[in-house]
């Protein structure tokens, strides 16, 4: 009977082991130092974004005759093209080289690298006026990333590399357009694998906090890989689900019974 005991103590431990919580599946959660003290400081950890090589930019120049800068810019075709073609961005836009130039007709070679997007229209109005166009032309110049690429991997229900076409958003608005992570991903410990010019660096973020707000990994960046981990119970197989783990239990035990019995009635 102690033997018995035993090993219904056993069942019942790895049961509720093998549950996934409730509270791993939650996002941002209160908790003790797990507090946000106000919106402002969410605010504040917003960077613009500086650009770095393979990054692609659109650029549009505008002026009071539009026949003197045809030439910057892609014909009326190929723009609305861009929205329903994301890849035309590849073609029409302007990738940065190794060396973290841009080339533009006429005004040649510009060194973005570095620089945010807002800077870099300033330098390209300059160089416009500078160079080729006057101060009555009334130039009017937009820079624009190409779009926020990153790729999620792991336990997402849609891994996959994907596009954003909006000035920023969040980790969470990113595993949304990947489908969310799966029941038996590890929210507790999502890594970002995010581009420096200094090489690539690996961040931990935890989902299930409501500190995550005040993380400067909170804002995703282009090129972004993002690693979901799975859970330890979706390598031990007994399920997601109370009821799948007790269906899966039951069955292991059914086996071991009825193996038990045959061995006693040889």
């Amino acid at each position: 009977m102690h033997l018995r005991h035993l090993f219904y103590l056993l069942l019942t431990s790895l049961f509720f082991q093998s549950c996934i919580s409730n509270k791993k599946l939650i996002y941002l959660q209160e908790g003790e130092g797990n507090t946000v003290s106000d919106s402002t400081s969410i605010t504040a950890l917003t960077k613009p974004y500086k650009v770095q090589v393979n990054d692609i930019l659109y650029i549009d120049i505008k002026a009071n005759d539009p026949g003197l800068v045809a030439i910057f810019n892609t014909t009326e075709s190929e723009n609305n093209n861009l929205g329903n073609n994301p890849g035309a961005l590849y073609f029409n836009g302007y990738t940065i080289d190794i060396h973290g130039n841009i080339r533009i007709p006429i005004l040649g070679e510009i060194n973005v690298l570095g620089y945010t997007t807002d800077e870099i229209r300033k330098i390209v109005e300059k160089k416009l006026l500078e160079e080729y166009l006057k101060e009555s032309a009334n130039p009017f110049v937009t820079v624009k990333l190409s779009g926020l690429n990153y790729s999620v991997t792991g336990e997402v229900a849609n891994p996959g590399q994907n596009v954003l076409f909006q000035e920023r958003a969040t980790i969470l608005e990113a595993l949304a357009s990947a489908g969310d992570v799966t029941v038996t991903g590890n929210r507790e410990d999502v890594l970002i694998i995010r581009q420096y010019p200094d090489g690539k660096k690996i961040h931990s973020v935890d989902l299930t906090k409501k500190s995550l707000l005040n993380s400067p990994y909170f804002y995703i960046q282009p090129n972004d890989q993002i690693y979901v981990k799975p859970l330890k119970q979706k390598s031990w197989g007994t399920g997601t689900t109370g009821f799948q783990t007790f269906t899966t239990i039951f069955s292991v035990v059914s086996v071991i019974t009825s193996t038990v019995l045959l061995i006693q009635n040889l």
